[in-house]
């Protein structure tokens, strides 16, 4: 085959490829369950004959899913394969773990990740310095979300509509006598935070401990996770520009970063 006309056949592929590629891709963008090959061709300006056969190599591959009673396409179950092996490589406990290192190594403290679960928050992972005096946390025990400087970086950044729902259904118990139990104090407080980008604790969730705490947000803008640094009250004070606050929301960013965030 001459080199002109093996070029224009690679192009050719190359094209196709891409054409291929699209049409997949906007069955991850659509809101709608399934589609047409009417509106799939008017939406990527495409032929419905050039769709067909796109939809048709798809299905062979099982990317592609049809109904035949309804003629319409949907994802198929290696599609599936394909998202969940993505969410596996995107897991948050893995991505922050270097960073709770890096923070518990600079700070000399015990730097934590925590994950909502419905109105509660969790710990989810741990690393502490080797210190004789150190703070350490119980993971996967749920905390209520009004209380202690990680919980309260989740709620900072809920709407105004949920915050409100939340303390419907919440009485603002105390967990220990600093913990803020009046509505319109925390509903300061977590404006507070929400504008300077972090969260502070000091003896509200344990006595004793201290900690600063910040959001991990996802491609969307949604916090999916905080981590902190906490230690003793004696002897950690993560006031308002130190180093550990500098360090905490640099770790933050990256993680952020690795999910897709940009501010």
């Amino acid at each position: 085959m001459p080199a002109d006309d093996e070029s224009e056949s690679q192009s050719r592929s190359v094209a196709a490829v891409e054409r291929a590629m699209d049409v997949l891709l906007y069955f991850g963008r659509t809101e709608q369950p399934d589609l047409g090959v009417t509106e799939i061709a008017s939406a990527l300006g495409l032929t419905k004959a050039a769709v067909h056969r796109i939809l048709t190599a798809l299905r062979s591959r099982d990317l592609i899913t049809l109904d035949t009673s309804t003629r319409r396409y949907a994802l198929g179950h290696a599609a599936v394969a394909l998202g969940r092996a993505y969410l596996a490589r995107t897991d948050v406990r893995a991505m922050a773990a270097p960073e709770l290192k890096w923070l518990s190594e600079r700070t000399q403290e015990t730097a934590t990740l925590s994950l909502r679960r419905g109105d509660t928050r969790l710990y989810a992972d741990q690393v502490v310095p080797n210190q004789e005096l150190r703070l350490e946390v119980s993971l996967g025990i749920p905390f209520p979300l009004h209380a202690g400087g990680s919980s309260k970086a989740f709620l900072a950044w809920v709407p105004d509509f949920e915050l409100d729902a939340y303390l419907a259904r919440h009485p603002l118990e105390a967990v220990t006598a600093k913990t803020i139990t009046d509505p319109a104090k925390l509903r300061k407080d977590l404006a507070g935070i929400h504008r300077r980008g972090y969260a502070t604790s000091l003896g509200e969730r344990q006595a004793g401990a201290a900690s600063v705490a910040a959001p991990i947000f996802d491609h969307d803008g949604h916090v999916v996770a905080v981590i902190s640094v906490a230690g003793p009250a004696l002897r950690f004070k993560p006031d308002s520009g130190s180093a550990v606050v500098d360090d905490l929301l640099a770790a933050a960013a990256r993680i952020s970063a690795q999910l897709g965030y940009t501010d």
